[in-house]
This record gives C-alpha cells, structure tokens and sequence, in this order.
C-alpha cells in the first residue's frame, strides 16, 4: 500500500467544486474569503489539496447522484493521502446524518444553516488541535462578500429562501423560510464590489422579487432596492444589474418600471413559467394561470420594447395529459422565450409530488421533453436572428476559448457575442454590431 503522505500544514491549500445554481456559486465565493484571510490559497486542481469541499444541489436526483459519485472518488483518494473532506450546500442540509453514516470518510458536513462554522474548522485542521464544533443553530447569515477573486462580474445575494412551497420543489425544505438581507448590507456589497472592479452584479435569491426591508417605520420593497443599488452603483466602477430569480406572482409594476427607466438595470428578465396548463400549474402550486403570466409578458414588452425573456419548464409533472402538454407548447410561442432552462419531473423526498398518482413513465417524459427543447431552438434561433445587425455595448469576459484572437463578451440581453478587438477591453464595456450567428454566439465588429 501506497503510504500516506503527511500534510503540510505551513501551506494550506483547498479546492472546492460547486455544483446546482448561482446562489451555491456565491456561497462558495462567500467561503474562499474565510479561507484567504486565513492565508489559505487556491489549489489548482484537487490532488494538490490540503482540503477539498463540494458544494452540493439537491433540485433533482441527477445532482445528488452526481454528488455522492464524487464523494466517493475522494473517499478512494483519502486511502492514499490525508486530507479534509469537508461536503456542503442543500444535499448536505437535507442529508447530514445520513452523509457521515454511509460515508466515513467525510470530516465535516455543513448544511446551508452552518456555512458560518467554516472559520473555526479551517482553524482547527490548521492547528490539528481537534475537532471544530459547528454551529447547529438554524438561522441564516448572510456573508460580507461574495466576489471571486479577479472576476469582473459578481453575484450579490440579497434574499434567502423561499415561502412558495410548490409541491414539487425541494427548495423550502433545505433552504428554509424567505429571509432578506438589509439595504444597508446589500449597498455596502455593492461599494466593495465596485472597489474591487467589478462591473457587472447579479442580485440573487430564490425569490428574489420577494425582497422587502423595514427601515424607519417604512417598509421597502423590491423596487426600492432596485433603485437604491443602481443609484449606489452609478458612483463606482458598475456598468450593468441583473437579477434572478423571479417568481411571476412577485413581478409588479413598480419593478417593471424601475427596469425600463434605468439604462444600468438590464433588459432581461428570466421569468419562470414551469408550465403551460393551468391544471398543471395549480398542481404545482404556483399560484398564477398561464392568462395571469401572459398578462404580465405583454405588461413588460409593452414597457420595455427591447425585452428578452428566459425562463424555465418542467415537463412530465405527475397527471400531465397531451393536452396540458400542447397547452406548454403554445405558451413558449406566445411568449417568445429568447431561451429556456428545460428539465423533466423527477420526484424529490419530502415533496407533495412525490407522492400523487399518475406518475408519469420516463419514456414519456423524456419524448414530451424532446418536443419542448425542439420548439426552445427555434424560438432561440428566431429571437437571436432579430438581433443581427443592430449594436449593443457588450461586458468583455475574456479570450475566446476557440479563438484566441477573438473576445468573449456578453450582450445586456445575456447573449455571447465574439469579435476581433484588444484585450485591454477585457473587464471593459465595448461597442459592437453583431453580424452573424455562429451556433447560439453571435459574431461582431467593434464599433469606435
């Protein structure tokens, strides 16, 4: 047998990998800043690792079984050197018992309630004075910061957890009830972020447009923070807002019109629909029709001419008919989506969904799903041919990964864009007029 090598504790270094939605990318962004002011430093790669995190989702079984297949590689790798295995995020909070009983080899589990305890676990594999205690008390902590180092765009949670309950949605159970985080906290962010160069920032939460705050006996809403945050933005560095993820019952016309009146509020909105029947959506619980979202769409487009939607479906809930399906298909026609988060049902433990009747068979729910991504393509294709040969500012991200002579940049309406030009533009807005479609990239031209 291979001996274990010691670890070198003058050195530390950690690698974690990040799974599930932008809200875990944040957290994990949030939880490099505890391991830099300790003077830890990012490993390149796991094997040079002195500690290796995974930061888990638990929305489908998929993510789960995802996570448990790497749990167990670093189980087989913890044979043949030392080194902590730290598992976080919604699996680790639905989970925690069950993660340590089927797999020692796990040090820590930190479900999304305990992220706070971080800082004394890294003090204690540290010093190698013991076991850290974690805090088990089950209330939220927003952190300070949730910028990744070097990046010119950042995630902003402003908002934590979701009241809705939709029966098929695991989201409540390990994300707990909705709580959202001061104004002032969320505008001293968003003073750092634009100290740091940030800029572009993505206000996030599960329901995001559900953000309300008390202060000085008046209580603030999603619109109010919208303006707070551009007001604050426009005195540093950040040149574009976005925000997800909103929930069609929460959207007002306050927000909308905050969005249309403020150039640094972009132009696009992902508006979840999940589904086209309105037998569906009350099963679902989502609390709206499809007339009630259509409403909403035309409201919006009406306000803001250069809107692009996107939004997300779920097909084959329990009791979907053809009929329910062909009303989906006819919703995405009619909306317009300029492109979709596309999935089918799979059942989540400890959701009402789980358990009604008439469960549909994957072979099913993969056809209808089929028929969904078909239509989305076209619906793209269509939207994305409308943009051509109009010109946008475009945020540049960085080298083309295909071609190194070309940039990557991103549209306000979220659409890649790549052109010839200098890479002093990167981190930079530039303007440009896009020419051609290549895929779902467009190709541009600087415009001086």
């Amino acid at each position: 047998m291979q001996q274990i090598s010691s670890t070198r504790w003058e050195s530390m270094r950690y690698f974690i990998e990040t799974y599930g939605c932008q809200m875990n990318k944040a957290e994990s962004a949030a939880m490099e800043v505890d391991f830099r002011d300790r003077g830890w430093s990012r490993a390149n790669e796991a094997e040079e690792a002195d500690l290796v995190m995974i930061n888990t989702c638990s929305v489908r079984i998929t993510a789960e079984n995802r996570a448990w297949g790497r749990v167990a590689h670093y189980a087989a790798k913890k044979k043949i050197r030392l080194f902590t295995l730290i598992v976080t995020g919604c699996m680790a909070e639905r989970m925690k018992a069950e993660m340590i009983a089927r797999q020692p080899a796990i040090d820590f589990v930190l479900g999304n309630f305990q992220k706070q305890s971080l800082g004394r676990i890294l003090d204690s594999v540290s010093s190698g004075n013991g076991v850290a205690i974690i805090d088990e008390t089950p209330v939220f902590s927003f952190a300070g910061s949730h910028w990744e180092e070097g990046s010119f765009r950042s995630f902003l949670p402003i908002m934590h957890g979701c009241d809705n309950f939709c029966s098929y949605c695991i989201v409540p159970h390990v994300r707990g009830r909705e709580v959202s985080r001061s104004l002032e906290s969320v505008l001293e962010e968003v003073d750092a972020l634009a100290a740091r160069g940030v800029r572009e920032i993505t206000l996030l939460g599960q329901n995001v447009n559900s953000w309300h705050w008390e202060q000085y006996g008046q209580i603030l809403l999603f619109p109010d923070l919208l303006k707070a945050v551009a007001d604050r933005a426009r005195n540093g560095a950040i040149g574009r807002i976005r925000f997800i993820s909103s929930h069609p019952k929460d959207l007002s016309d306050e927000t909308i019109a905050v969005i249309a009146k403020d150039p640094l509020l972009a132009k696009h909105i992902h508006l979840c629909i999940q589904h086209g029947s309105d037998r569906i959506l009350g099963a679902m619980n989502r609390k709206y029709t499809s007339g009630f979202y259509m409403d909403l769409v035309d409201r919006m487009r009406k306000a803001i001419p250069d809107l692009s939607l996107s939004t997300d479906i779920l097909m084959g809930f329990p009791g979907e008919t053809e009929e329910d399906v062909q009303d989906t298909l006819s919703l995405m026609a009619k909306a317009r989506f300029a492109y979709a988060y596309m999935y089918h049902y799979n059942p989540r433990e400890g959701t009402p969904a789980a358990t009604l009747p008439d469960q549909i068979p994957d072979i099913v729910k993969k056809e209808r799903l089929a028929r969904v991504i078909a239509l989305q393509k076209e619906l793209t294709r269509a939207a994305m041919k409308s943009f051509i040969g109009r010109g946008f500012e475009v945020l540049v991200e960085g080298p083309s990964s295909k071609n190194p002579d070309e940039l990557l940049a991103r549209t306000d309406h979220d659409m890649m864009v790549v052109f010839s030009g200098d890479k002093r533009h990167i981190g930079n807005f530039a303007r440009v007029r896009l020419l051609s479609l290549r895929g779902n990239t467009f190709k541009a031209e600087e415009v001086r």
